[in-house]
């Protein structure tokens, strides 16, 4: 699709933790749900058949992800750096198609220890700020769009953007369905894993 003379492209935007990537406990009661270290990192079944899905229909693959644990002082910039590229070689070693285009993540907290993270941030989802920092680098149609997530802030967040939003039950995805329901925030698809969101989003008329 075109507007004027800019190419506007597709993308499928997804959580890490949950979607991905399996949730992990740290070594402490406190770090709960927080992955930490690369040793840590382990994807959920279908992930890299998922992407190298979304890739061969035409989509783009950003993760947008949360990652308060820098705020919190249980997690570097340079650590996560290591945790995503351990996760890129996994995804290709299980199929070499399932490029990740690109991630972001906010390392913001109010709550944080970290002085220069802790503030709030419009990046930090549900708000919209990582979504429109990759629309304008890519020029990407957020009404062809999707948000895949597990958590009631993926949905809200993909709401709040325009996007087409599918819950996935791994994670955290149980306790997300019922929050959305209370919230009475409209999902557009529930899918027990990536894979078959992934799945959905091919077949989906756009």
């Amino acid at each position: 699709m075109t507007n004027g003379s800019i190419t506007l492209i597709k993308a499928v935007f997804m959580d890490r933790d949950g979607t991905i990537l399996k949730e992990m406990a740290g070594q402490n009661d406190d770090e709960l749900g927080y992955l930490i270290n690369e040793k840590q990192v382990e994807l959920i079944d279908g992930s890299a058949s998922a992407i190298s899905l979304a890739k061969k229909a035409g989509f783009m693959t950003i993760i947008i992800t949360n990652q308060s644990a820098i705020a919190r002082g249980w997690l570097t910039e340079e650590e996560l750096d290591r945790i995503n590229l351990k996760m890129q070689k996994m995804l290709l070693t299980s199929d070499s198609r399932a490029i990740i285009d690109d991630s972001f993540f906010c390392p913001y907290h109010v709550d944080g220890i970290i002085e220069k993270y802790k503030k709030d941030s419009s990046c930090r989802k549900p708000d919209i700020g990582m979504v429109i920092q990759a629309k304008e680098k890519y020029n990407i149609d957020l009404s062809r769009s999707f948000m895949i997530g597990d958590s009631y802030s993926d949905m809200k967040c993909g709401d709040n953007a325009g996007l087409k939003k599918i819950l996935v039950l791994t994670g955290y995805g149980k306790m997300a369905y019922r929050k959305c329901l209370d919230e009475r925030l409209k999902i557009d698809f529930i899918a027990e894993n990536l894979l078959e969101a992934v799945k959905f989003i091919e077949k989906y008329d756009l």
